[in-house]
């Protein structure tokens, strides 16, 4: 199981690119892979292009990078630009984001959100490792005139933020895999890793990527944790999608799904994930600045320990 970092980048912070280069030194001097979320200001695959190739030897990820306000070949040249910037080391995560977000901020309609991410991935995955596509969809159209991947680039993997039993499926038979965040041990066992496992053998795929985000903090004081957590993450209990997935853990909110305690367990949570199928873990670290310190090095112990799958 590979073990990474995920940290928010935000154009509000004065130095916002070298904060975020200072992040991704830390995680990779842990041994940690590197993730970032698209949020409203800075790009995630460009801020990546300038980690990677400011950082060799760090793996980076975005989760997510939302498809609806970029067409596939715009996705897919950004996308292999950066493998070719950083010599091949960015996982692709891709996702819906959120009707309140698609329809609010960009006026996009969000009434099909299954066909759109079918569509989607039938144009992006053919780009991206043929560089060619002819498509013709009730949402998206795609036609190449050229080969469109940059010398050197190589395809990256492609997990899609993935949670109800339809966009399981999806991601199973196109893509490499799903990108979860704020899902929870039980949910992850009964229906995240059967559902997407089973759609990718059916396909004759093989065994799905299983990134997993969620909170973590190794701390002296795990109910205090717990309610830092529901402070700082509680913003997620308002978005449809991964309130089901709470309901369906039967978890309050995200403090009931963050990972704290001291080494010893959070070690052995970690361990679980892995068990019930977790190729990649993705973790906000929360807490202190001591907090923080201590689960940085408890995940470098980890990372080191752990064969990558």
């Amino acid at each position: 199981m590979r073990i990474g970092i995920h940290t928010g980048l935000s154009g509000r912070a004065e130095n916002a690119i070298d904060d975020l280069l200072d992040s991704a030194r830390l995680a990779h001097e842990h041994g940690l892979e590197f993730w970032v979320p698209q949020l409203s200001d800075i790009d995630a695959l460009t801020a990546l292009a300038v980690v990677g190739r400011e950082i060799p030897g760090l793996r980076i990820g975005t989760a997510v990078v939302p498809t609806y306000p970029r067409h596939p070949m715009v996705m897919a040249m950004q996308a292999l630009t950066v493998q070719a910037a950083t010599g091949g080391r960015l996982t692709l995560g891709i996702g819906l984001s959120h009707q309140v977000v698609i329809e609010g901020a960009y006026g996009i309609d969000f009434s099909k959100p299954v066909r759109h991410m079918r569509e989607y991935l039938a144009i992006l995955m053919p780009l991206l490792h043929d560089g060619r596509v002819t498509f013709e969809g009730e949402e998206l159209t795609a036609r190449t005139f050229s080969p469109m991947a940059p010398p050197g680039a190589t395809p990256p993997q492609v997990v899609v933020a993935a949670l109800g039993t339809q966009m399981l499926q999806l991601a199973g038979r196109l893509a490499d895999g799903t990108a979860l965040w704020m899902v929870g041990p039980r949910t992850i066992a009964d229906h995240i890793v059967p559902t997407i496992t089973e759609a990718a053998r059916a396909a004759g795929r093989p065994a799905p990527q299983v990134v997993v985000g969620l909170p973590v903090s190794v701390t002296g004081d795990p109910d205090g944790a717990r309610e830092r957590a529901a402070k700082a993450f509680g913003f997620y209990n308002n978005l449809p999608s991964y309130r089901a997935m709470l309901d369906k853990e039967g978890a309050g909110g995200p403090a009931d799904v963050a990972v704290v305690g001291d080494e010893e367990s959070v070690a052995a949570q970690l361990g679980a994930l892995a068990d019930l199928g977790a190729t990649s873990l993705s973790l906000p670290v929360f807490g202190s600045a001591e907090e923080r310190d201590r689960t940085l090095r408890l995940l470098s112990e980890l990372a080191h320990d752990t064969p990558a799958k």
